[in-house]
């Protein structure tokens, strides 16, 4: 009996954690692998026996109380612990298992991770790999991610990164039919006279600021357009129909450079930067699964 409750108490508990951590029944449902309504109940049982509101439910989002994020505190590490231990134990097996979260942008996935994990996952069927496109800065330990992967001056000094590609540069290019009705830019500064294709960053909400470099001399330029977008993708696509300037790192303009649909200017105020990095806790102990996957995103040098 007391241990059919132990047992109870503690499923009961994870399902508190994942719908704490997912602010939302919808998704924390998904997680658990249970139906919404099941882990409603779970839920309900749990404020029951503590006799204290866990969870504050609206339309639209749920979030813990103020007892609610304290038992969070107290318990969200215990089950990482746990399983992480039990991710250890795949070392035991003839092959590694297990399921490695990693959260990217769309670009670096198909360019870079996707190519370099194909033989890896052919190789290790047992190994899954969950990616999260995400355009911000997430929380990798909050969110409980094994890693993310960002461009290497961004990453907190905390983190073990490990580079995954090469060096990168940025690029302005526009069509060559916005060139044939518009001067094409000597300097930075002339941009300022140009329609530029806007980028919101979603940190902190502002505008990119266009920043080059040229013998030790910075400039940073604010541009003005007709567009504005949140994605690298769509900011590519515009430019490629004309509608304006752009700048991103050279390799999302890659094949239309290439194949002559964009033009490139300002080459020589774009210096070489830190390409792309894999980042994780230092804290943390790598699985046998994860270190497979940091070790095939590994750039060669």
């Amino acid at each position: 009996m007391r241990f059919t409750m132990i047992k109870r108490n503690l499923n009961d508990l994870l399902s508190f954690v994942t719908v704490a951590r997912e602010g939302s029944f919808t998704r924390a449902a998904g997680a658990l692998g249970v139906t919404q309504s099941a882990l409603s109940q779970a839920i309900n049982g749990l404020e029951a026996r503590l006799q204290i509101r866990l969870l504050t439910r609206t339309t639209r989002s749920v979030s813990p109380t103020i007892a609610g994020e304290r038992l969070l505190h107290a318990i969200g590490n215990r089950f990482d612990e746990i399983e992480a231990e039990l991710d250890m134990l795949t070392e035991m097996r003839d092959k590694p298992a297990g399921t490695v979260r990693i959260t990217c942008g769309d670009h670096v996935l198909r360019t870079t991770l996707l190519p370099k994990l194909t033989g890896l996952l052919h190789d290790y069927p047992d190994v899954n790999v969950e990616f999260d496109v995400c355009y911000g800065f997430r929380d990798i330990v909050a969110d409980r991610f094994d890693a993310g992967v960002r461009l290497g001056d961004t990453i907190d000094k905390d983190m073990v990164a490990v580079p995954i590609g090469p060096p990168l540069r940025m690029a302005a290019v526009a069509s060559q039919a916005y060139f044939a009705t518009h001067a094409i830019p000597r300097s930075p500064r002339d941009l300022m006279t140009h329609r530029c294709i806007n980028q919101r960053m979603q940190t902190s909400g502002g505008l990119y600021v266009w920043d080059f470099e040229r013998r030790g001399k910075q400039v940073n330029v604010r541009v003005d357009g007709q567009l504005i977008f949140n994605t690298s993708t769509h900011i590519v696509q515009a430019a490629v129909a004309g509608l304006g300037v752009a700048y991103l790192p050279e390799e999302e303009f890659e094949p239309h450079l290439q194949e002559g649909r964009l033009v490139r200017v300002l080459e020589d105020w774009c210096p070489p930067f830190s390409g792309y990095y894999l980042y994780y806790p230092s804290r943390r102990q790598p699985s046998p699964a994860f270190t497979l996957v940091a070790n095939a995103l590994r750039q060669a040098h």
